[in-house]
């Protein structure tokens, strides 16, 4: 047995580093695991709120099983111990867990993980962890309060305040110092020692001291090359279910993403945060592959639509051989914009000589920021603008399909100027998933250019002018135009001009895609073929104005109702996963009054419990319970908004996820803070309703704020927007809170067993928002329509807490 004395030691100590260290440690181990899923996923930002959700519900899970448990608990103390010994052993296993999920799946490689593929991995994978780490926040309030003798809730209000600040701390850090050091089992390490430091520093000298966290410190960096080699054998195991016939050969973390090439044969292919780049043929191939033969179509096709291009700019796609095709026309500048510099240094190890060489030509600029805010914030004009991207399969490559992408592509370019990308296609576009994409890429293109031509059959190529005639169809011209300026060394022939314009295939692909989409069930269809032998292109454009408008809400991609994004992932799936087709067609069928019936069954129920038990305790917290819950779900609802619209805006949320929680917590701390001091009363149903009647307002304000930062000129200025609107929505939240453990408190009369309901139910809520935002209703409905839930939500736990109380 434990002397008395000690065990009272144990108690003395104030639990507030502690939960500091649990709120430092819950960021930056949910940091790590949302970068480990997104290998797996792809990239694929529709696993963001997936993996929030899941970290989020069994943290919930975890908290209500510890409130059942420490009203009874003796020694809180070994409970906070024991919990600590296995996160320590758990952690790192989850990581490796993470990395080799993919293999649990009967998938292609190449193909995505579908929605429940996602749900599945995530959910099993970090539950172990996050039941832990939910029954530590209980535990450590518990400890507090005894420390603080009370029996109320003041000191829950103390902890979650304290706990905000060290997820701030951790998103901060994480942002401006981890995110370029640290690999995931350094991480991991780092993790396990502030967690049992945290936990060794309640006895009374072991925060004076403090010798633990040096020692930890310690061992985190004499063991990093061990630990380096466990990263190295897991990402190598990854790798074996990513692309099995592919040989890992690099493997470097960046700002944006971990950078990835994989060899097979004498190809490269690289890759980012799974998702797959752009390939090339190595130094030691004697020919060009695919891929590149496919850039020197797209870059000589490109030049020869103007008739005399001297400035160009190239966003992406360089190092695949595409600045070297431009390259070899007669210009006077190129301007290459590639994001990531971890990236272009890797690939200059494994390109060929002349892609290389081609880095270093006088005419050719390399600037390494994000292609739209170069387009946004510089003001020379280009004859040729080539977007060299891969296809919009997920929010930060779709921000280069959007209509605003093409006003602000429109603005760079000089009178008769030409915008040119591609995409994958089918050769007859049959089925609706190919259809929707294409069709919709192409309205959206037409409603910013005068003309817009899509030309091509596997290889769909869009070009795109504000003056009419500037586009040729013509092979002949444009073989003159090639043959004219001399380019020589190609792999390109003169005679594909021929093939890419054959007359019957132009005009049927030009046919279904202007007229596929022109009415509100267009989507949901397959696309009508038209007729045996359709009009020529000119007689189509002629006759376009006679046509029924185009049904802008499912097939105009906009920054903030990305259905371009949706479009694609339907065509990808369709391509490697049949079975997911019924799934994204139910999706497609969504629309938004589908909110209005789970809020009408809400509210019955409050008016049921009105008339059947009046004012006694069963309404009361149904009413509190409904409030909680809608906190949860609306505040995460718009931390998915803020997160897609950071990223339509920036395209590099991988990096600064962790200042933007920070951001959000840092309000969240300042809310609960400012509750705590100056709410007398906080158990007023009346002022909690209140609040919710504030959070739906400010969700509906940010409504038509969201688009007004993204069109803000300066970048400066667009994130203090978004840093303004973080802040806030945390603001309310922290408000929030004291608030609803006070009045669940007044009816369930225990502080422990509130504490553990009002955390766990607001973590239950934020996982259903997460999903429903993320998955569903930002890729359909669009990212406003995430801020609409939020506030009917918010307002629906205003009306029944009025009817309740």
């Amino acid at each position: 047995m434990m002397p008395v004395d000690q065990q009272q030691r144990m108690v003395a100590q104030s639990p507030w580093p502690a939960v500091a260290a649990l709120g430092w440690v819950c960021q930056i181990g949910q940091i790590l695991l949302l970068r480990e899923f997104l290998m797996v996923f792809h990239g694929n930002e529709l696993s963001i709120g997936i993996v929030l959700a899941a970290w989020l519900v069994w943290v919930g899970v975890g908290s209500h099983c510890a409130a059942r448990v420490m009203p009874f608990a003796v020694r809180p103390q070994r409970w906070l111990y024991g919990s600590t010994l296995l996160i320590t052993i758990l952690f790192p296993l989850t990581v490796l867990a993470a990395r080799l999920a993919r293999g649990w799946f009967d998938v292609v490689p190449g193909a995505f993980l579908s929605l429940t593929d996602m749900m599945v991995a995530s959910f099993l994978i970090m539950a172990p962890v996050c039941l832990l780490l939910g029954g530590q926040f209980v535990i450590l309030a518990r400890l507090w309060r005894e420390h603080a003798q009370r029996t109320d809730t003041h000191t829950v209000g103390k902890a979650y305040m304290v706990e905000a600040l060290g997820n701030i701390i951790g998103g901060v850090l994480f942002t401006f110092l981890l995110v370029h050091i640290m690999e995931p089992m350094q991480g991991g390490a780092l993790i396990v020692v502030v967690l049992v430091g945290a936990a060794w520093g309640l006895t009374q000298r072991g925060w004076r001291r403090g010798w633990w966290l040096g020692i930890g410190l310690v061992a985190v960096v004499a063991l990093s090359p061990w630990l380096r080699r466990i990263d190295d054998w897991g990402d190598q195991q990854q790798w074996l279910h990513i692309a099995p016939e592919h040989r890992l050969v690099e493997s470097k973390l960046s700002r944006y993403g971990r950078i990835a090439v994989a060899q097979r044969e004498d190809q490269y292919s690289f890759f980012q945060s799974g998702h797959l780049m752009f390939s090339t043929a190595g130094p030691e191939a004697d020919v060009e592959s695919r891929e590149e033969l496919e850039a020197a179509t797209l870059a000589h096709f490109a030049m020869s639509q103007h008739p005399d291009p001297r400035t160009v700019l190239l966003i992406g796609g360089g190092m695949r051989g595409t600045l070297r095709e431009l390259a070899r026309h007669p210009v006077d500048r190129i301007d290459y914009v590639e994001l990531d510099r971890v990236l272009v240094d890797l690939a200059r190890e494994f390109v060929g000589p002349a892609t290389r060489a081609a880095l270093e030509y006088p005419v050719v600029h390399l600037r390494h920021m994000d292609g739209r805010l170069f387009v946004k914030t510089r003001e020379a004009q280009y004859d040729v603008v080539v977007v060299d991207m891969p296809d919009p399969s997920t929010a930060v490559l779709n921000r280069f399909y959007t209509q605003e992408f093409f006003r602000e592509a429109a603005r760079s370019l000089r009178p008769g100027g030409v915008l040119v990308f591609s995409v994958m296609s089918t050769a007859d576009l049959r089925g609706s998933a190919v259809a929707n994409r294409n069709a919709t890429l192409h309205h959206t293109l037409s409603s910013v250019f005068a003309e817009v031509l899509p030309v091509g059959g596997r290889t769909l190529y869009f070009f795109a002018s504000d003056q009419p005639g500037q586009i040729l169809t013509d092979p002949f011209a444009l073989r003159a135009r090639f043959i004219e300026r001399g380019v020589e060394g190609t792999p390109f022939s003169p005679g594909q001009f021929q093939l890419l314009l054959e007359e019957g295939p132009l005009r049927r692909v030009n046919w279904i895609l202007r007229h596929h989409g022109r009415h509100a069930q267009a989507h949901l269809e397959s696309p009508d073929t038209g007729p045996l032998f359709p009009p020529s292109v000119a007689d189509q454009l002629a006759a376009e104005s006679e046509w029924p408008p185009v049904y802008e809400r499912t097939f105009i991609n906009a920054d903030f109702r990305p259905v371009g994004y949706f479009y694609t992932l339907a065509f990808w799936n369709v391509l490697t996963r049949t079975d997911l087709s019924a799934a994204f067609h139910w999706l497609g069928r969504m629309q938004p009054w589908w909110i209005w019936p789970p809020v009408a069954l809400a509210v019955g129920i409050a008016l049921l419990l009105r008339l059947l038990t009046g004012t006694r305790s069963w309404g009361r917290r149904y009413g509190v319970q409904a409030a909680v819950f809608t906190t949860g779900l609306s505040t995460m609802a718009l931390q998915i908004a803020i997160l897609f619209a950071f990223q339509g805006v920036y395209g590099f949320v991988y990096e600064m996820i962790g200042l933007i929680v920070a951001l959000f917590m840092a309000g969240l701390l300042c809310g609960a803070w400012s509750a705590q001091r100056w709410i007398k009363r906080k158990d007023s149903r009346c002022l909690l309703a209140a609040v919710q009647a504030g959070i739906a307002l400010f969700a509906v304000a940010i409504v038509f704020a969201l688009p007004g930062f993204a069109a803000w000129p300066s970048p400066v200025a667009i994130f203090a927007g978004f840093a303004l609107t973080t802040f806030v929505a945390g603001l309310l939240n922290g408000v929030d809170f004291p608030l609803t453990v006070a009045c669940h408190c007044a009816v369930a009369g225990r502080a422990d067993a509130s504490t553990g309901a009002v955390y766990g139910g607001e973590l239950f809520g934020a996982c259903l928002g997460a999903v429903l935002a993320s998955a569903v209703v930002a890729p359909v409905l669009g990212i406003t329509a995430c801020c609409w839930l939020a506030a009917i939500a918010n307002a629906t736990a205003c009306g029944i807490l009025l009817i309740t109380r």
